[in-house]
């Protein structure tokens, strides 16, 4: 099956439950046995098994196969966020002492997991690097290098690290290696077929699509997942809910579509910021001035609709009145819902880091951050030109 006709079809077996054409909400804590047998058997393969939903859920276990099919992985764990898949990620790759290789520009929360946490509970140690170049990469291992943590692209400035040629190096050296994939989602980047061993998303984002849920979702080979499933899953418990799995299967159906729709907005307005005299650098894959062409061409398919994009101004006040005067476009966090949201990094990553981290982002306060929805594309870009004359120098 193509993409799109397997997240409508794959792991739904409607005989199973009264041949409804949606599965139910299986909204239970457990699962009862009709015999010693029967529970025995189920305990000797808790991988597999329902036996608590801490663990398993046919609801949930329908969204995690149709994931891992999407992304080319063999098995698939939902967590109950994107962090706590991040999380669990990490921790099933590394022990205490050793040494993690990340970019620069990666997702706040998860450079605080690494940079802070992981330092301070275990005394694992961490280096960042441009990533560009698979060398910077190389250059940074040490003996006890056992991660190397990937997000292509990366946050805010959306640079590319070469998947293939950092599995390559990683597999070398016995390096497990993990991707953030969130930003191309598998519709556009298959980062498994490229040697990476595990793959992330934060399903809150374009899985989920309508920004009503929370949740993520690690895949990869069954031998790996088998073990993070039982450890990082079943021990430290941040499972996925059956309701939330539930509106991530509705998500799921229309996913390719609405994937094609945010990148037919995302090209009208690129096009629109990179000619207006008040915007300066526009940071996307698909920008004009984009350094790492070829190397999207190689390994994406297309792109998707989260941008940054520098005002002609340090203003702030005129920074503050540009972000103020959004009608569609919400003031937001987050990403990948039917709805446009516009946010000003800095003001983010500067309470969550240090000015040397911030400074290495190679961003500043008139970065904008927009995520482009679904709504009609010239209602978005008039909201756009009316926000920028709010910072135009030539009017007093």
């Amino acid at each position: 099956m193509k993409d799109q006709t397997m997240l409508i079809h794959q792991g739904e077996e409607e005989s199973k439950y009264m041949n409804a054409v949606v599965p139910p909400i299986f909204q239970n804590s457990l699962f009862t046995f009709a015999s010693f047998e029967e529970l025995d058997e189920a305990f000797s393969n808790p991988g597999e098994a329902n036996i608590y939903t801490r663990g398993n859920n046919p609801g949930v276990t329908i969204v995690e196969e149709k994931i891992a099919k999407l992304c080319r992985g063999e098995a698939a764990k939902m967590f109950a966020s994107g962090m706590g898949a991040i999380s669990a990620a990490i921790l099933h790759c590394v022990k205490a002492g050793d040494h993690i290789i990340t970019i620069s520009n990666v997702y706040g929360p998860t450079n605080n997991f690494i940079k802070t946490y992981l330092k301070e509970k275990f005394d694992i140690t961490s280096t960042y690097v441009e990533g560009k170049q698979v060398q910077d990469f190389g250059k940074a291992i040490l003996p006890n290098t056992t991660l190397i943590y990937l997000e292509s692209p990366s946050s805010v400035v959306f640079s590319l690290q070469d998947l293939e040629g950092v599995a390559k190096l990683a597999k070398k050296h016995g390096i497990k290696t993990v991707i953030d994939n969130t930003w191309a989602t598998p519709i556009f980047q298959k980062p498994l077929t490229m040697g990476i061993d595990l793959e992330v998303h934060s399903c809150s984002k374009y899985f989920g699509g309508h920004s009503d849920v929370v949740a993520g979702v690690v895949v990869g080979s069954k031998k790996e997942l088998d073990k993070l499933r039982v450890n990082e899953g079943l021990l430290l418990g941040a499972k996925m809910a059956p309701f939330e799995a539930w509106l991530i299967l509705r998500s799921l159906r229309t996913l390719g579509i609405r994937m094609k729709a945010h990148q037919d907005n995302t090209y009208k307005i690129l096009n629109f910021l990179e000619n207006h005299k008040l915007v300066g650098k526009v940071y996307h894959p698909k920008a004009s001035d984009y350094d790492q062409t070829d190397l999207f061409q190689k390994q994406m398919t297309g792109y998707t609709g989260l941008l940054s994009f520098e005002l002609k101004t340090d203003d702030l006040d005129k920074i503050k009145a540009f972000k103020n005067s959004f009608k569609h476009f919400k003031i937001g966090v987050s990403w990948g819902g039917h709805e446009s949201l516009v946010l000003i990094p800095a003001v983010a990553y500067l309470k969550e880091m240090s000015k040397e981290q911030f400074d290495a982002l190679n961003i500043n306060l008139g970065t904008v951050r927009i995520s482009v929805g679904l709504e009609d594309v010239e209602d978005l870009i008039e909201d756009l030109e009316i926000a920028l004359e709010k910072i135009d120098y030539t009017r007093h």
